[in-house]
């Protein structure tokens, strides 16, 4: 008897497949880690965005991530009242809010980075270190593309 949890070869043969069942592995783990915590990605995604790009207006901060604004400020909510993010005016726009990252964010940001890379390193284990850097180079240039 074959297994039921086998895909079919036409979908295997996709690598298009394979990509999606990856990832979707990875993102289900890392999602799981995170709701530990009492987080979702995008909370990462904030903090990770602060981290490397330093602080930002409301707005732009969704324009980068790709969020509805209305999400961002929920996302946002979330942060301050742990007091991983600090909002306050902009001095040359009073309309607008600036988010800086505060140190305590940025110290959760490293422990979620380090969740991060173990799940990586669990869903590459069969890859040895140079096919992990070249599967990384691949899906770089793939990245923007898609």
């Amino acid at each position: 008897m074959t297994n039921p949890r086998t895909a079919p070869p036409t979908l295997t043969d996709l690598t298009t497949y394979l990509l999606s069942k990856t990832g979707k592995a990875a993102r289900t783990r890392l999602t799981t880690r995170l709701a530990a915590r009492g987080l979702r990605l995008w909370h990462m995604a904030v903090l990770a965005a602060l981290a490397d790009f330093g602080p930002h207006a409301q707005r732009e901060l969704a324009d980068r991530l790709a969020i509805d604004p209305s999400d961002v400020v929920k996302i946002l909510d979330e942060l301050g009242s742990a007091g991983y993010v600090e909002r306050s005016r902009d001095t040359t726009d009073r309309r607008r809010f600036s988010v800086t990252l505060t140190p305590s964010g940025l110290a959760l940001l490293a422990t979620l980075t380090t969740e991060a890379e173990e799940v990586q390193d669990e869903i590459l284990a069969p890859l040895t270190p140079a096919e992990r850097t070249q599967l990384h180079t691949l899906l770089s240039r793939l990245t923007p593309h898609a």
